[in-house]
């Protein structure tokens, strides 16, 4: 996310290097660079001014301490101002316990306000609630059934009115029916419009006013720029929303709607959408996003993902393998399979510090199912004894994986040299040194 972006940061910063020190001359001329970043990542132009202004004021006199060049300590400034033009702080989403409480999601068509019903509701359950969703747009053809549809995978229940009834019915409906069964969020999926009008916002209202919804989100196109934005004006002005939510933003390289967001609506951004599946949804943490754009990682989110799909009870079997040298690649699959739960490999490479600077990485996924397919396509022995796989074995299992005998020979030099890393940390851990929890396989 943000490619571009980040790419003419790293060229701003990279003006910086070699110089002694941070003068009024050569913070010009970075933010010269910056500004013209911003300006082309269609970020508002009032925000890329006050942002420069803001930068250049605590630039112009900062005493460059001796541990670190002008460059990085340009880029330290420049974090911090734009982790605070992104909202300064993660404004948490919160909502009451016991009675059933509202989630009002609004948008424009088109916005994957629906998808994000249903990634919020999975995103809830993980976390000990029990939500409902609740399909209240009845002007878009077959949304009610990508609602349940999207429900159904999930195995939550979702409340759909009849055909031509009234949203705001449905919603009061839902909102009954949730006390009744015990579901302590519903979900609103409301409709939307290709474009703002005042029969969508008057309908709007009157849902908000008969359900008293605990947050109201307004999701975005992160991809739309600066037409979020003012969309996002409009509803404030109209709905006071809670917080918004930027979908697509793993297919957006500029970032201008992100970054102009909090400074012209005054709303925090609370989840970003990072894909596809149903559980691609992130809280939205300013100082996080800072650090992605500019190229330093975000190695508090990754370690999130690792708790998140690592199992404790495995993750000791492991460790204890490790120590006794005794990994298999059934061990390694299920690492391949832990990984790829974290997300897809190019937002993982991402939030790596110092990945940034080198540049875009292109990371071949379909590797991943290929070592799958592989390990598939092998007998529980060879699995578990890989020493036992000959040539005439290694042809068997590239015909029933659709690879060649090359590709058989590179996953066993790999998971070689993996064990050979392992054997090392397992030489940590008889000495306490031994990290745990983080799947060998990345």
């Amino acid at each position: 996310m943000f490619e571009q972006l980040s790419e003419r940061f790293q060229s701003a910063f990279r003006s910086l290097t070699g110089r002694g020190r941070l003068s009024e001359a050569n913070i010009e001329e970075a933010l010269r660079e910056v500004r013209r970043a911003l300006l082309e990542a269609d970020v508002n132009f009032k925000v890329a001014r006050g942002f420069v202004d803001s930068v250049k004021a605590r630039a112009i006199g900062e005493d460059v301490l001796k541990s670190v060049t002008p460059g990085q300590q340009m880029v330290k400034i420049v974090h911090d101002e734009l982790a605070t033009l992104l909202g300064g702080r993660a404004d948490s989403f919160r909502i009451p316990s016991g009675a059933p409480a509202v989630v009002m999601v609004v948008g424009l068509q088109g916005s994957g306000k629906t998808t994000f019903c249903a990634k919020l509701a999975n995103y809830l359950r993980q976390r000990g609630r029990s939500p409902m969703l609740a399909a209240a747009d009845t002007y878009r053809p077959a949304a009610q059934d990508q609602l349940a549809t999207l429900g159904g995978q999930l195995g939550l229940p979702v409340h759909v009115g009849e055909a031509g009834a009234d949203p705001v019915g449905i919603a009061s409906t839902a909102l009954r029916e949730a006390r009744e069964t015990g579901s302590d969020v519903v979900i609103l999926d409301t409709a939307g419009r290709l474009h703002v009008d005042e029969d969508m916002m008057a309908e709007l209202e009157r849902i908000r006013e008969a359900t008293k919804p605990a947050e109201i989100l307004l999701v975005l196109d992160s991809m739309t720029g600066q037409d979020a934005v003012n969309v996002a004006s409009e509803f404030a002005r109209r709905l006071d929303f809670s917080g918004a939510v930027l979908t697509k933003l793993d297919g957006d390289t500029r970032g201008g709607a992100a970054v102009s967001l909090r400074a012209v609506t005054g709303k925090p951004i609370k989840f970003a959408g990072v894909g596809e599946k149903l559980d691609a949804l992130e809280a939205f943490h300013p100082d996080r996003m800072a650090s992605r754009i500019l190229g330093m990682g975000d190695v508090v989110t990754l370690v999130e993902r690792v708790q998140e799909v690592t199992d404790l009870e495995k993750a000791a079997k492991l460790e204890e393998k490790i120590r006794k040298e005794s990994l298999t690649l059934e061990d390694f699959a299920e690492q391949l399979q832990a990984l790829k739960k974290m997300g897809s490999l190019d937002q993982l490479v991402g939030m790596m510090p110092g990945m940034g600077k080198i540049g875009k990485v292109d990371v071949d996924e379909r590797a991943l199912g290929r070592v799958e397919a592989i390990i598939s396509s092998m007998t529980p022995d060879e699995r578990r004894n890989p020493g036992i796989i000959d040539g005439s074995r290694r042809k068997r299992i590239a015909r029933g994986s659709g690879t060649t005998v090359q590709d058989i020979n590179r996953l066993l030099k790999q998971f070689d040299a993996m064990k050979k890393m392992a054997k090392q940390f397992g030489k940590l851990g008889k000495r306490g040194k031994l990290p745990s929890g983080i799947p060998f396989g990345m």
